[in-house]
C-alpha cells in the first residue's frame, strides 16, 4: 500500500525483438501526467533485465507493451520469473496489439489486466490506482 505522499511507480517494459515503442511512450506519458512515476525499459530487453529492473527500481506496477504477437509466451516467462523472484505481488499489466480471444488466456495465466490499442486511458489509470492504493 502506498501512502498519499508516495507516487505509484510503474515500469513500462519492451521485451524481445519488438521494436515498436510509440505506444509505450504514449502510455508512459499519460501515466506521468496522471501523477505516477514511470520508468521506461527501452527496447529489446530480456525477461531477466526487466525482472531486475522491477526489483532494483522497487516499482508497484510492471506494464508490458507488446506488439509482436508473442504476448502469451513472454507473459508466461515474466510471470514465472516474478514468482521465482518473490515479486509476484506486483501488479502485472499487458498492453498493445492483443487479439480479443487472447485476453482471457492472459488473465487466466495471472496477468492482472490487459489493455489493447482501443482501451480508454482513464480506465487504465483508474485500474492502476484502485489496485495499488
Amino acid at each position: 500500500m502506498n501512502s498519499p505522499e508516495k507516487k505509484i511507480r510503474v515500469l513500462v517494459a519492451k521485451v524481445g525483438l519488438d521494436g515498436h515503442d510509440k505506444g509505450a511512450y504514449i502510455v508512459a506519458s499519460i501515466l506521468r501526467d496522471a501523477g505516477m512515476e514511470v520508468i521506461y525499459s527501452g527496447l529489446r530487453r530480456t525477461v531477466s533485465q526487466v525482472i531486475n529492473s522491477v526489483i532494483q527500481e522497487d516499482v508497484d506496477v510492471l506494464g508490458l507493451s507488446i506488439l509482436s504477437g508473442a504476448h502469451e509466451t513472454i507473459a508466461q516467462k515474466i510471470l514465472a520469473a516474478m514468482k521465482e523472484n518473490a515479486i509476484d505481488d506486483k501488479l502485472f499489466i499487458v498492453g498493445g496489439v492483443i487479439p480479443d480471444e487472447d485476453i482471457s488466456k492472459l488473465k487466466k495465466m495471472g496477468v492482472d489486466a490487459v489493455f489493447t490499442q482501443s482501451s480508454n486511458y482513464n480506465e487504465m489509470i483508474d485500474f492502476i490506482r484502485s489496485r495499488v492504493n
